[in-house]
């Protein structure tokens, strides 16, 4: 069904004559030494990224069949301490079709490599609003939301619960700086009033120590509707929950939680999706992988719609008002022309269900509700789009 419907778009759509067209993509990844954190119960895979990829690239290939076109993937794993531009470079004498699954330092640095300018490549791993912002290029486009877009999910799940009063515990890993402004700017833009903040330095065992610890810690933070928790590593987060002084809803990187994509969405056919990727991967999908999945198959239907494989080709269809994914979370996903960011739906999950599919009704926006989540074109500070 899924073979004849995409068939009957393409004839439907005008889509140019068939051509065998060869589509080479460069999967590159620098693998990171990730902080010990006190539970070893949610380990971070190995695969994560790669596999997202892989089915995404199978996804293409099922299509490209009956188009003449063929898709491969190179997988270039950078490790630690490794020499980072040197991977750039060979990427780019691959292909310059690359996706990046790295740290926002390392995609700003492959921006910077001679050649990489000719290139289109996809920030499938880092979240970080600078690379949307003052250091955006306009030739990277970014599947995985930014932390704005995730704090705005939130924020908009708030209001429509009249959880207008928060607290937010926040730790100090950098990543959590980051969130925690994030968080801020979101609850002004929102109309919504952070009470108290205080930042968690513990280094004790809260395996042993949260029923003691966690009640005093939350025990003078001003009355709240909700407990904002920011721990991007996972490491403390996990045990606030049924420990603080006065009995909250806690949210943020856990309790609810805003994410590009959770084992729990199945509706609006992900399901499918979930399923195929645990049959390729033997694990459940998590947000990085879905991230890599869409830069994958943004490209399998830009080269479909194009039948051209030159990067300049597929960048200026991607950024058009034609393109459109679909991406398995409700509505038909397309990316911002002022800083190349997917816009998408925003899951508000727990870890046994999903409880909304931000944007939430009544946010209303001119142009799309999408675009109120995260940095709209006003407060854009991106110019490299428009130059």
């Amino acid at each position: 069904m899924l073979k004849n419907s995409l068939f009957l778009a393409l004839v439907l759509s005008g889509t140019a004559a068939l051509a065998d067209v060869e589509v080479r993509i460069v999967y590159l990844q620098q693998a990171v030494e990730h902080p010990p954190t006190l539970s070893n119960l949610d380990p971070i895979p190995e695969d994560l990224g790669v596999a997202g990829a892989l089915v995404g690239l199978d996804d293409n290939r099922t299509t490209g069949r009956f188009l003449g076109q063929t898709y491969e993937m190179d997988i270039v794993a950078i490790a630690p301490g490794g020499v980072w531009e040197a991977g750039v470079v060979e990427a780019l004498s691959r292909s310059d079709l690359v996706v990046l699954d790295a740290p926002a330092d390392q995609i700003g640095a492959a921006l910077a490599v001679e050649g990489a300018a000719d290139a289109l490549f996809f920030n499938v791993s880092a979240p970080d609003l600078a690379l949307r912002e003052d250091a955006c290029a306009p030739n990277l486009l970014h599947t995985l939301p930014s932390v704005a877009m995730e704090t705005d999910a939130l924020a908009q799940f708030f209001v429509k619960r009249r959880w207008t009063d928060l607290a937010m515990v926040v730790g100090t890993q950098e990543g959590d700086l980051a969130y925690a402004e994030a968080m801020r700017q979101s609850a002004t833009k929102f109309g919504l009033r952070i009470r108290g903040e205080k930042t968690w330095a513990f280094d004790a065992d809260m395996r042993r120590n949260a029923a003691q610890e966690v009640p005093v810690f939350t025990q003078d933070f001003p009355d709240h509707d909700a407990l904002v928790v920011v721990d991007t590593i996972d490491d403390f987060d996990r045990y606030i929950a049924f420990n603080t002084w006065l009995p909250r809803p806690v949210s943020g990187t856990d309790g609810l939680t805003a994410v590009a994509w959770a084992p729990v969405v199945e509706q609006w056919g992900a399901a499918q999706l979930q399923s195929r990727f645990v049959e390729s991967a033997t694990r459940p999908m998590r947000p990085g992988d879905y991230a890599a999945w869409a830069a994958i198959r943004t490209l399998g239907e830009a080269v479909t719609r194009t039948s051209s494989s030159d990067a300049s080709v597929l960048r200026a269809y991607i950024l058009s008002d034609t393109f459109e994914l679909a991406g398995f979370k409700g509505r038909p996903m397309t990316y911002r022309p002022w800083n190349g960011q997917l816009r998408q739906p925003i899951p508000l999950v727990h870890a046994r269900a999903l409880v909304a599919n931000a944007p939430l009704e009544g946010f209303l926006h001119q142009h799309t509700e999408l675009d109120t989540l995260g940095i709209d074109a006003p407060e854009s500070s991106c110019t490299a789009f428009t130059e």
